[in-house]
Order: C-alpha cells, then structure tokens, then sequence
C-alpha cells in the first residue's frame, strides 16, 4: 500500500484534491462563545473574522493520533507523512509530534514552516511522491525539500486582528503608524510572521506583493494560489497580474483563505503561497 499524506484544515486543500490525492485531515478549532467548531467539518458564520469574541486553537494529540492510527492501517504499515502549519503559528505541530510518538519510526512529522495552501501545496508534493510508489523516507524527503521552495506573502488592511491573536508582536517597531500602513508580510524561513516591506498604500502594497512573487520565481515554474477574506475582486486582479508577468506557471488559483486564517489576518486581506520548481 502506499505511504499515506495527513495534513490539516489550515492547507485550504479542495474537497475534490483530498479525495484525488488520498490526504487525510485533521479539523484545527474556531471557538466563538465558548462553542468549539471543527473548521472544515462545522458550519462556520462568513464573517466570523468580525466577530470580537472569537479564538482559535490547534488539533489536539488525541485528534491527531486518532488520524495517524487510521492512515497508518490504510497503508498497510508502509507509513505516514503528516505536513502540519507552522510550528511558530500554531501548537498543531508540537501536538503532532507528541501524538505521533505513539508509533514510532512509522509517523514522520513535517513542520511546513508555512500557512494556508503553502502548506497545501507541501502535502500535495509529498502526496505525489507516494502516488509514485515512492518508500517513507522519500515522501518525507520530498515534503522537507518542498518546505525550502515554498513562499507565503500577505498584505492585511488592518492590524488589528493580528494584534489581537498574536501573531504579530505589539512591540513590533513597524507597528508605529498602524493606522495608516499596509504591511506587505511575508512567512520567513522559519515560518514566523514578519514584515517585508513597508508600505502605505493597499495599491502599493499589492504591486509589491506581485513583484517579490516574480522576484522569488524567477524563470522557474511555479504552483501559485492566490488567498483572499471577503475581498474577491483584488484576488482576481492579482491572478491576473501574475499570470502577464509569469506565463511559465504551471497553475495558479483563487480560493478564500477559509475562516481559521480570516480571523487572525482579518477582513480583505490578500495573499498569495506558492511553490517553486527545484532548480
């Protein structure tokens, strides 16, 4: 049997790409009023990122474990590659390798270092390599080396989200004209929240968002997709723009940045992950 990929609720993967690919995922957690929802399982409210009393929590080890045991008996014993969001956004990694103890050398845990289909488009490289019929230690493999060409850009309208989740630091020295800036963000090499640029303007910000995506691809072939929170329109516009500029690619999509990351990145917020061809 194949080795089998685990992901998250946090990689956007399409239904449709779940089932093509074979990749199980664990539900991360919206807690509104004291009302734990499964994100991607759960009705969750469009506009819960408006929403002032809302949170957000990780899988918990027993979640996870419960999702590595099943895959790891679909695969016959041959093993599970689990690609989780950023150990430095969320506790779902440090769970993940506290569930996956349990069964020794046959779970291997990947830190993406990444968000939202960043970590999609890991899981779907890692998935490629087991549809191959590759052994465990080469879909593990080919998840660490997709975390080096994967790249998250983002640009919020306001920081105020952010602030309130924490995963921006109040102390930030960047954060002294709040109001008026629009950050372009982008995940580091650690898969930390950091600035970029500083930027005043959401015009701005998003032509130079589309710069430094052309700037990282190069000549190279690329997976993009474009994320957006209520703001469809300037998704499309820079679907658009990437594609003059990068007819190469080899796909790029529009898709919502589902309601777990809208609450942390807040209402228009715009982003683009993407994967880079190995050289």
């Amino acid at each position: 049997m194949p080795v089998v990929v685990v992901s998250d609720s946090s990689s956007r993967l399409h239904p449709d790409e779940l089932a093509r690919w074979d990749i199980r995922q664990v539900p991360l957690h919206v807690l509104i009023d004291g009302e734990d929802l499964r994100d991607g399982c759960d009705e969750i409210p469009f506009d819960v990122h408006a929403r002032p009393k809302v949170t957000t929590a990780g899988a918990t080890p027993a979640d996870l474990a419960d999702v590595y045991r099943q895959a790891l008996a679909d695969s016959g014993g041959d093993g599970v590659v689990a690609v989780h969001i950023s150990a430095a956004l969320s506790s779902t990694y440090s769970a993940a390798v506290m569930a996956a103890r349990e069964f020794g050398p046959a779970v291997r845990v990947v830190n993406s270092r990444s968000a939202a289909m960043g970590v999609g488009l890991i899981a779907l490289e890692a998935a490629r390599s087991a549809r191959a019929g590759d052994g465990l230690d080469d879909v593990e493999a080919a998840a660490r080396a997709a975390v080096r060409h994967t790249h998250v850009f983002l640009v919020v309208h306001r920081l105020d989200n952010l602030r309130r989740s924490g995963r921006i630091r109040t102390t930030a020295s960047w954060l002294g004209t709040a109001l008026s800036l629009k950050p372009l963000l982008r995940l580091d090499i650690d898969g930390r929240l950091v600035l970029d640029q500083r930027i005043r303007t959401v015009t701005k910000a998003h032509a130079a968002m589309v710069a430094r995506v052309v700037e990282v691809v190069g000549e190279r072939s690329a997976e993009v997709v474009v994320h957006h929170v209520d703001n469809h329109d300037d998704a499309d516009k820079l679907g658009a723009a990437l594609t003059q500029r990068l007819p190469q690619l080899s796909s790029l999509t529009v898709a919502d940045m589902g309601p777990l990351l809208s609450i942390h990145v807040g209402a228009g917020a715009v982003g683009v992950a993407l994967r880079v061809e190995a050289p």
